[in-house]
């Protein structure tokens, strides 16, 4: 009798024993499946709009987007207008324009559970049509017993263009339920400028200023977004040691 209760005893702990184990594999399969969500991602620049408010040389928009096409792959674009008044030795000038830039983007960042952060890298093409106006110019002179000489021109040169290879990268942080912000640098290259006769490019809107010894341009964005979720799928997670 005493033998059989002791078989029993052994018998009841490895069941119970097994069904913990297995209640436990199965929460912790439960806990670790997660809803990705894949959709369209759109927002503006804040920055180009805020500077349109407090600098009077400058006017600018930029719509931007991205779509999650797998994991951590998005691709992107941005579309913007822009008019920049700029003041160089001896002469006054304006650009105005539109530009696209079209790319896509890699999230380095490895997520907790359901969120969406990103550390991202990204490549983009950017292409600009845009016009150029010389609204004055200075003469050039050794002697400066007279007074130079300022000859107002407004001349507008059209149809100019330009094409860009670009590089980014940045942080973009999920601030509440879909809403995002994003801070990222540029770092641009030029591929093609056609330039107006006898005179330059000297800001490009979407490429920004640029330099005759140099056909590299920078930039910075801060701007905020809205994710609208199109499909959402399971991502199992690994489970904890």
């Amino acid at each position: 009798m005493k033998l059989t209760r002791i078989y029993l005893f052994i018998i009841s702990f490895f069941a119970l024993a097994t069904n913990s184990m297995q209640a436990q594999q199965t929460a912790s399969q439960d806990s670790i499946v997660i809803k990705e969500k894949f959709g369209v991602r759109v927002g503006a620049d804040l920055q180009k709009a805020i500077r349109s408010l407090i600098d009077e040389d400058f006017q600018g928009f930029e719509v931007l987007g991205d779509y999650r096409v797998y994991k951590d792959y998005y691709a992107a674009a941005e579309i913007g207008i822009e008019e920049k008044d700029y003041t160089e030795p001896y002469l006054d000038g304006t650009a105005s324009g539109t530009y696209i830039k079209i790319g896509a983007n890699y999230n380095a960042y490895e997520n907790w559970l359901d969120m969406q952060n990103e550390i991202f890298v990204g490549i983009r093409y950017g292409f600009s049509s845009f016009s150029q106006t010389l609204n004055k110019y200075a003469i050039y002179a050794n002697d400066s017993y007279f007074p130079v000489d300022i000859r107002e021109t407004n001349q507008e040169f059209k149809s100019l263009n330009a094409s860009w290879g670009e590089l980014q990268a940045g942080l973009k942080t999920e601030v509440l339920n879909n809403l995002f912000l994003s801070v990222h640098v540029q770092l641009k290259v030029m591929i093609s400028d056609k330039k107006p006769d006898d005179y330059d490019n000297l800001y490009i809107p979407g490429f920004h200023r640029t330099y005759d010894s140099s056909s590299f341009g920078v930039g910075w964005g801060y701007s905020l977004s809205y994710l609208i979720p199109v499909v959402k799928k399971d991502k199992k997670l690994k489970p904890l040691d």
